[in-house]
């Protein structure tokens, strides 16, 4: 019987932190099941409270005759949202139904002196998605109504780009005389000087440059853009810039109105001194164009193949030949009399290929195309056969030789000044030398973890040029071999974080890589290969390590010197959205899409860490979390656009009063939602379109990413609607992150897509005072509305 109880009492002991475990299961579920009760009620009592605010409001507003007017006001803005909706539908899976509707409680009177604005007690409300989100008013802003919201005193300037577009576009990279490569990223066409190590930029794209030219004089350039939409989903016209590369000046703007979708091809007639230009678009029949550029004049328009094109160039003797090559096709067009006519290339008793990827014209005028079999195909004139062709036929291209030149594709040729023929591989990522008669002369190999061999530029027939597949730029020689001079990553990138005291940042992203860059010498420091998407980190405030979020819950630390992992953890099995180090490092806090925060104990220099807690409270995943600056508290935001105060030092406790929040003070501010960054939410916004925002470390500007391709630029703090910004081109995709460096000298801006990160220079420390002191004592209200210039 003993024996028995023992056992008993051992099962019994083994079963019990597994019912503890359940009923704490069950209890969370009935708590999140109370506090979603509370906040339906709560709405209702909100919807029945501004129903009886706003009868008086109706009657006063009828008797003024103004019932009309109003009633045109809220139509447009309902159909102003109507059409954010419908951009939202195509970027981005969490649609708002409604408008952010602000509200404020000042005193117990009631006043209406904007939009969708009631001002009635000590806090104020934004309703998202009919849920409200309480802000109260800091006790420093004696009168809320008349604080002024002015521009800040700084502006920013485009210093440097990081990345180059290789994974997806062809011919775009070229040498300039000048000794600058010209290439191009996101909307903006660079220009780099090898051995200046100084940067220069083209910036009057509106959207993605897909495609390069450059004129016979290798001073004027042709850069072609896709389409894209604007901020309400509308498509915008596609077009070509013609602009000098000494000068940065715009030359002329082709196109606007005539090319669909995108501009994919380009080329400048070489024969005649470069007069005209061929485009060929992105429409389903490849429209193909013929330009007299400089006059604007579009001599003819034909419609080209429904298969894809990939290249277009003038025969370098005759400016009447052009030739174009793409999917399963290479065609040889001819301009006679303002007509375009094609004929197409005869593969014969040669193997078809899927894509003819490059083609260039060797010196003794024949034709040599590149394609996906690995074959270099020699295309010479010959007598027409006019069975085949018809009568009337002249001479037409057909293929003389196939010469066997990589595994995989060929992807690219350059001819080298004497009439020997450079060539890059896919599959084989191999450079190859071949003699005019295409006999092999030299080979190399690029380093695998560059990709292939995307294009060729020839700097002075021994050196080269050589972009890739990895969106990286190689300069070397074949004897030397090929170090990057330009890289970025190549997959959408979330994760962005500036060093402490130091001109470093590190970047992480879908393509699993971990980048740390100095942003004083431009340059790649390392990078590491993670086993997930990095989508989140933050360096620890001695400097010395990085957390890197990953994917799938788990997040790892890194040494900053020896690159080594010092730590690997998990929480969770979700992907990790947010990663922040309290201010004296003694925490880290790790922000989730389970809608929990967890938080470590952080020793030993940020080299080990020990669970303390769990924040538990949010009904949704977290997006955003700052710190105060004594290191006890945090706030922070979620997919329910929820804000929530925590306090850490008490065993992370939710504050269920948030009103003691209001005066507090964070050492940083990235969350989205907050009173001292009311101001940057436009009017219409669907609450998706403000992805990430920084304060500065100063506290006297705020940068903003947003899903419309834009940077901006707020004062700081910016508590009321319409608060004015300069706002920043050169994205191509939705900006996914933001962050001022440690001394705030420059401001880093991270594409979605686009794989780009834009370096801004802050510019104008200025004088004028915009501390809450400042706010507290404004007495006017600022009329400006949005961008007054976009500070180029």
């Amino acid at each position: 019987i003993p024996g028995y109880q023992d056992d008993v009492s051992a099962e019994s002991s083994t079963e019990f932190p597994d019912r503890m475990s359940l009923m704490e299961v069950r209890l969370q579920a009935q708590e999140d099941e109370i506090t979603l009760l509370k906040s339906s009620l709560a709405d209702a009592l909100r919807k029945l409270r501004l129903h009886d605010q706003q009868i008086p409001l109706l009657k006063q507003q009828l008797i003024a005759g103004k019932v009309r007017r109003n009633s045109e006001k809220s139509r447009d803005s309902q159909d102003k949202t109507k059409q954010r909706l419908s951009k939202k539908a195509a970027s981005s899976t969490n649609l708002l139904t409604r408008s952010p509707i602000i509200v404020a409680t000042v005193n117990i009177r009631v006043l209406c002196i904007l939009p969708f604005i009631l001002l009635t007690g000590q806090s104020i409300k934004m309703f998202i998605r009919g849920r409200p989100i309480t802000m109260y008013i800091p006790s420093n802003i004696l009168n809320y109504e008349e604080l002024r919201m002015d521009l800040p005193s700084q502006k920013l300037d485009l210093d440097w780009v990081y990345g180059y577009r290789g994974r997806d576009c062809r011919a775009n990279l070229y040498l300039l005389p000048s000794g600058e490569a010209v290439y191009f990223i996101a909307c903006v066409v660079v220009l780099y000087h090898i051995r200046n190590q100084t940067q220069r930029h083209y910036q009057k794209h509106t959207d993605c440059v897909r495609c390069l030219a450059i004129h016979p004089d290798k001073v004027r350039v042709a850069s072609g853009q896709t389409a894209g939409v604007d901020k309400d989903g509308k498509p915008l016209q596609p077009f070509v810039h013609i602009w000098d590369s000494k000068t940065l000046v715009t030359l002329q703007q082709i196109g606007l109105g005539t090319f669909e979708r995108g501009v994919g091809a380009l080329a400048f007639s070489s024969s005649d001194n470069g007069t005209f230009l061929c485009v060929i678009d992105d429409s389903n029949e490849h429209m193909i164009s013929v330009w007299d550029w400089n006059k604007n004049i579009k001599h003819t328009e034909v419609k080209s193949t429904n298969e894809a094109v990939l290249g277009v160039d003038f025969s370098p003797t005759d400016t009447n030949n052009i030739i174009s090559c793409g999917k399963s096709h290479v065609y040889f067009w001819t301009l006679s009399a303002g007509t375009l006519t094609k004929k197409q290339g005869i593969f014969g008793k040669y193997k078809k290929p899927k894509f003819v990827l490059c083609f260039v014209f060797s010196l003794t005028g024949d034709v040599l195309t590149g394609d996906s079999e690995g074959n270099i195909l020699t295309w010479g004139k010959s007598a027409a056969d006019t069975k085949t062709l018809g009568k009337g036929a002249k001479e037409t291209f057909q293929i003389m030789k196939q010469t066997r030149a990589h595994e995989g594709s060929v992807f690219t040729m350059c001819i080298l000044q004497g009439g020997a023929i450079l060539s890059g591989g896919g599959k084989d990522r191999k450079i190859i030398r071949w003699s005019a008669d295409l006999a092999p002369e030299r080979e190399c190999e690029i380093p695998e973890k560059f990709g292939a061999v995307r294009t060729i530029a020839d700097v002075d027939g021994e050196e080269l040029l050589v972009g890739t597949t990895r969106n990286a730029i190689l300069r070397g020689t074949f004897s030397d071999g090929f170090v990057a001079i330009v890289q970025g990553h190549v997959d959408e990138m979330w994760g962005l974080a500036t060093h402490p005291t130091q001109n470093i940042f590190i970047t992480c992203g879908n393509d699993r890589q971990v980048c740390v860059w100095n942003a004083g010498d431009h340059k790649l420091d390392w990078c590491a290969t993670l086993e997930e998407s990095g989508l989140c980190a933050d360096f620890s405030p001695n400097g010395a390590v990085v957390s890197v979020g990953l994917s799938t819950g788990r997040w790892v630390v890194l040494d900053l010197q020896t690159k080594e992992v010092v730590s690997d953890l998990t929480d969770g099995n979700e992907q990790l959205s947010v990663m922040r180090y309290s201010p004296d490092g003694s925490f880290l806090a790790v922000g989730s899409h389970d809608n929990f925060i967890y938080i470590y104990n952080v020793t030993e220099g940020g080299r080990r860490y020990t669970r303390f807690g769990k924040c538990t409270g949010h009904s949704s995943f977290i997006t955003h979390l700052d710190w105060s600056k004594d290191g006890k508290y945090i706030m922070s935001n979620s997919g329910d656009y929820e804000i929530l105060y925590w306090d850490v030092a008490s065993g992370c406790k939710l504050l269920r009063n948030r009103f003691e929040s209001k005066d507090r003070e964070w050492a940083s501010y990235t969350c989205v939602l907050g009173f001292h960054v009311m101001g940057v939410w436009l009017e219409g916004s669907d609450g998706t379109d403000i992805n990430a925002l920084c304060r500065s470390h100063s506290e006297r500007m705020v940068a903003v990413a947003d899903d419309f391709c834009k940077v901006h630029l707020f004062q700081y703090p910016c508590p009321k609607p319409k608060a004015p910004s300069y706002k920043y081109e050169g994205h191509g995709s939705h900006v996914t992150n933001v962050r001022f460096t440690h001394n705030d000298s420059h401001l880093l801006s991270m594409g979605g897509k686009d794989t780009c990160i834009l370096q801004w220079r802050v510019k104008g420390a200025g004088t004028g005072d915009h501390s809450k002191e400042h706010l507290a004592s404004s007495s006017s209200v600022c009329s400006s509305s949005s961008s007054p210039e976009n500070g180029r």
